[in-house]
């Protein structure tokens, strides 16, 4: 037994290691502000060609400043290198700093599950609005098919997920969002533009899974076909039954931007 659980601990590790070592640091510089990032180029990348990309957002959990924080959801299924000769692709993982959030929104968090006011009205977050110059910057340099840019995220990133496609309806070919929330009323500005994948656990106990269900409705009376799947005895690490999807990435990739 002890010899299995140090052969499981050990892959687990090595999975992890080739998942950030295939991911290089980036810094992206805005307006005398910073975001801090991590890149993976496809396996044999050829910089003359134009390549799909996914943009990436973490939870609040893995803010901070050592960039590294931010792959520890998501960034093995990207890594993989079964997943990356089947889906060659930019992937960035941004990293939001710690006094800072991708949505604009008030959060309680003396409650359980927290309490959630968003501001449509206001302008985006610094760090968001710099993770769309990001992707705009690769978009510049005709490094990316733009008929095929994902984004997806969880929890905070989640959240994130569903403001960057409202300020951004005509940016994203697709989106996944993962245990997050967002606001009802602005969802007619992107509904029938950006199909989403909307995913939770019924037992968060985090971000309430009525949030994702609020915005799956929405989604709905918009005139959007979202795809819902709400994970029975999951709480707030629902990602992980997500990333576990056989169809995750597959789903992502079979929708092109009409434009």
């Amino acid at each position: 037994m002890k010899i299995k659980l140090t052969f499981f601990i050990a892959l687990i590790y090595s999975v992890s290691t080739m998942a950030q070592d295939s991911f290089e640091a980036g810094i992206y510089h805005s307006a005398g502000d910073s975001l801090q990032y991590r890149i993976q180029y496809p396996l044999n990348y050829d910089e003359t060609k134009e390549y799909p990309l996914i943009l990436f957002l973490h939870g609040a959990g893995e803010r901070g400043s050592d960039n590294t924080a931010q792959l520890t959801h998501g960034a093995k299924l990207f890594a993989t290198t079964g997943n990356r000769n089947a889906f060659p692709a930019i992937v960035i993982f941004p990293q939001c700093p710690a006094n800072s959030y991708w949505a604009n929104v008030d959060v309680d968090r003396t409650s359980s599950p927290i309490g959630i006011t968003f501001h449509p009205e206001k302008k985006p977050t610094p760090h968001l609005k710099m993770a769309v110059e990001l992707v705009d910057s690769f978009i510049k340099k005709s490094k990316v098919d733009t008929s095929r840019v994902y984004v997806a995220g969880l929890s905070m990133g989640g959240m994130g997920t569903y403001e960057i496609v409202q300020r951004n309806p005509k940016m994203f070919a697709a989106a996944i969002a993962i245990c997050g929330a967002g606001n009802t009323s602005e969802v007619n500005n992107y509904a029938t533009q950006t199909p989403f994948w909307v995913i939770h656990g019924a037992e968060d106990n985090v971000v309430n899974p009525v949030y994702s269900l609020q915005m799956a409705q929405a989604l709905l009376e918009a005139g959007a076909k979202p795809r819902v799947k709400l994970y029975e005895h999951a709480n707030h690490n629902s990602w992980d039954s997500a990333f576990a999807e056989p169809d995750f990435l597959q789903w992502l990739f079979s929708h092109t931007k009409q434009n």
